[in-house]
């Protein structure tokens, strides 16, 4: 299934799959997912994809400064959000998982409005795009810094550990996060400490431009786990299915109380790193196109057909009603206005320091 392509030979063992190329079910055990919810899982999945494909345009037209294409990533993100338990549950993401925090459930316009910088983002654009937060959500604000959120996560979920909420944490990131120092340090304090986390790593492949072969001297990701005494999953991220099925486990678990797991997701970004990348320096065509055949969409959609849930009317409709979700999701962002000089100095003190009020004084002509 995996073994075509050559990015990560010598696999000892073959992924998680429920859902073959052709779209059949080769789980061994009963689907118990209805109708509405399998459909769900798609438009969520195609929500992802229009999100993605439309703020690439976006940054073209020199509207957003960057993004971070999540093409190949929609299965493995929502699996992720519909597993989870929304509002209550804490996700640490990272910059690549706009699909994962759509599916969750954040609002499009903030999304957008933060990818362009206005005041529909709650931040008030302090973030560089693809970087939201949601307090509402428990999202924990992207950051650039690869890894510098796996301790924090690690710390949240400690913290619901000795408050009893029967609260799970939920941190995603890259292959290229587990070569650093802060990776290890916060998955060993969450083993170590039985905490209720589920470290998800959706890879791809590649550390930007550094293949998975020159990261990491072991087989795959997940067999690091056994070192933090926490079991691993390797699962094939392209199979919306899979992806669900295993992380609804691994959080059932991590909520019962039996700590946390690795999960490893091996999906394909077909785009570049981000939008400041060419790709092509460091793969060839071929190669991409060759896991486009394997699209985690069209693969779906097939799995749907066959049981007569989608069809291509109901496609066409379906992504008309979310190109123009979209539309006006920007429509409204812009029409937000950018945010006031004055709001760096908001949200940070209860009572903005006397220092502070007289900068702000200062700025707005006042004193």
């Amino acid at each position: 299934m995996i073994r075509e392509s050559q990015l990560f030979e010598p696999f000892t063992e073959e992924p998680i799959s429920v859902m073959n190329e052709a779209g059949e079910w080769v789980g061994g055990f009963d689907l118990d997912l209805e109708p509405e919810t399998l459909t769900r899982f798609y438009r969520d999945m195609l929500r992802a994809r229009v999100v993605d494909e439309r703020l690439g345009r976006l940054q073209r037209q020199g509207k957003v400064s960057f993004v971070a294409p999540g093409g190949g990533h929609e299965a493995a993100q929502v699996g992720i959000a519909h597993a989870m338990r929304a509002r209550e549950d804490w996700l640490y993401p990272y910059y690549r998982d706009i699909g994962l925090l759509l599916a969750l459930g954040l609002p499009l316009v903030e999304i957008v409005g933060q990818s362009l910088g206005t005041s529909a983002d709650p931040a008030k654009a302090r973030q560089m795009p693809y970087h939201p937060g949601s307090g509402e959500f428990n999202v924990f604000t992207v950051a650039s810094p690869i890894a510098s959120h796996v301790p924090p996560a690690a710390g949240t979920a400690i913290s619901q550990k000795l408050a009893g909420s029967g609260e799970v944490t939920v941190c995603t990131f890259g292959d290229g996060a587990t070569s650093e120092g802060d990776w290890h340090a916060g998955v060993n304090f969450a083993g170590a400490q039985g905490a209720p986390a589920v470290f998800v790593c959706e890879n791809n492949g590649y550390a930007i431009s550094v293949g998975m072969r020159h990261q990491t001297g072991s087989d795959s990701i997940h067999v690091k786990a056994h070192a933090y005494g926490m079991p691993g999953y390797f699962v094939d991220g392209m199979d919306v299915l899979a992806s669900y099925y295993v992380m609804r486990e691994a959080i059932a678990r991590a909520r019962d109380g039996f700590g946390p797991s690795l999960v490893e997701l091996v999906v394909y970004r077909y785009g570049g790193h981000s939008s400041a990348d060419d790709d092509s320096r460091y793969r060839p065509r071929a190669e991409v196109e060759q896991w486009k055949r394997r699209d985690p969409l069209t693969r779906f959609r097939r799995f749907l057909e066959k049981r007569e849930l989608w069809d291509d009317e109901r496609e066409a409709a379906t992504l008309q009603e979310l190109g123009d979700e979209f539309t006006a999701a920007v429509k409204q962002a812009e029409e937000a206005g950018v945010p006031p000089v004055a709001s760096m100095f908001d949200d940070v003190f209860a009572d903005l320091p006397a220092r502070l009020r007289k900068q702000r004084a200062e700025l707005l002509g006042e004193g």
